[in-house]
């Protein structure tokens, strides 16, 4: 299984971006993985910021990013979505995007930068 995150850049305070992952050799259906977002900057520990099941009605979000960030999925495109709304200057990080099918680990992306600054 492969993970590809994309959509980052620079962005001022206020500003919106949607970032995008694309999941691929997958040995199971898309749609029997659930899928999470985190973020990560320098020195500090890999934070959570938004999951969504295997259906992609349920949907949970860091309370930092909740009212902000919208998660989505599109399981024929076998992708995630994090739409990023209302961007402070404390959003900018690292981004990553993880697939986990059941209990097994979570496969990881790259990670992409995301800078929120004026």
């Amino acid at each position: 299984v492969q993970v590809a995150e994309s959509g980052g850049g620079l962005v001022q305070p206020g500003g919106s971006l949607q970032l995008s992952c694309v999941v691929s050799g997958l040995t199971r259906p898309f749609g029997a993985f659930s899928m999470r977002w985190y973020r990560q900057t320098p020195g500090n520990e890999r934070e959570w910021v938004a999951r969504i099941d295997t259906t992609g009605v349920r949907r949970n979000y860091a309370d930092s990013v909740k009212g902000r960030f919208t998660i989505s999925r599109d399981n024929s495109k076998k992708a995630v979505y994090l739409q990023m709304d209302n961007l402070k200057p404390e959003d900018t990080a690292v981004y990553y995007c993880s697939a986990q099918y059941g209990g097994a680990p979570e496969v990881w992306g790259q990670g992409t930068q995301v800078t929120v600054s004026s």
